[in-house]
């Protein structure tokens, strides 16, 4: 699933490509998932920002076009012959959606397993979108800190690593950048108890493995692409994540697997301590 760095990269891919841009037709799969796109016909794209995993396009008539990629979405922008009619399901294998711009170019949401979402609410108003509503402080916001974590920590009698996947105490961090953030931490991701000194050493490592995500264009494992149809590159750098049975990088031991409530997790048990 993509997280911050991947949803960042295609954020920071899509800007100067959609800014200014008049939607002035659009088709989209009749799901529930994915049939607002159409709402926003007549819009112009004033802004693209990015909240957690979630991409928030602003329009200029004050709503968001919000969109979760799930598991396997991307957006694409292409040059089209703009005398043939809109229609998702002609747009290309997997299309969800598609929005035509009035240069002659198509915006593509493309998601093969159907995970993803796309919604249009007044900006800001994400009370229908009850993991936007209640997601935690973004990681590189004053507002994130090791004190902070650890309070949601003290109140949780969750893993250490469900709570960062739940996007409460952090917005963004999803399975892969919890494993290399909680081995670079020294932290068993099993831990239920992590005091103030382990958190703040997590938020730091938090953040390092994010910025290193977000400068690698993203962490492709199979389906990623940013918006140029390009792999990222960090999954060249993992530590732990996707490695289990193979030698730790620091000490050797070889690297377990395990499930914690449902997650693949990849750890080594000699480098991270409960």
């Amino acid at each position: 699933m993509p997280e911050l760095p991947e949803v960042e990269t295609i954020r920071r891919g899509l800007e100067p490509l959609l800014i200014g841009a008049v939607v002035i037709d659009a088709d989209a799969h009749p799901s529930a998932k994915f049939a607002e796109a159409v709402e926003i016909v007549g819009t112009s794209i004033e802004s693209i920002s990015r909240r957690g995993k979630y991409l928030l396009f602003s329009l200029d008539d004050g709503r968001e076009l919000v969109a979760h990629l799930g598991m396997t979405g991307s957006f694409r922008v292409d040059a089209i012959d703009g005398s043939a009619d809109v229609d998702y399901a002609m747009a290309g294998p997997h299309v969800r959606a598609v929005w035509r711009l009035d240069d002659d170019r198509e915006l593509r949401f493309r998601d093969i397993r159907r995970f993803g979402r796309l919604r249009v609410v007044e900006a800001g108003e994400y009370r229908t979108i009850a993991t936007l509503s209640a997601m935690g402080p973004e990681p590189f916001d004053e507002a994130f800190s090791g004190r902070t974590l650890h309070e949601h920590a003290k109140r949780s009698s969750r893993a250490i690593k469900t709570l960062l996947l739940s996007q409460r105490p952090v917005a963004g961090v999803g399975n892969i950048y919890a494993d290399e953030a909680l081995f670079l931490a020294g932290i068993d991701p099993r831990s239920r108890r992590v005091g103030r000194e382990r958190c703040e050493r997590l938020a730091d490592t938090i953040r390092q493995v994010l910025r290193a995500g977000i400068d690698n264009g993203g962490t492709t494992l199979r389906d990623y692409v940013d918006a140029d149809g390009t792999e990222g590159a960090n999954q060249h750098q993992l530590l732990v994540y996707g490695r289990a049975g193979e030698p730790c990088v620091t000490c050797g031991t070889t690297l377990s697997a395990c499930i914690i409530d449902a997650r693949s997790t990849t750890l080594c048990a000699n480098c991270q301590k409960r």
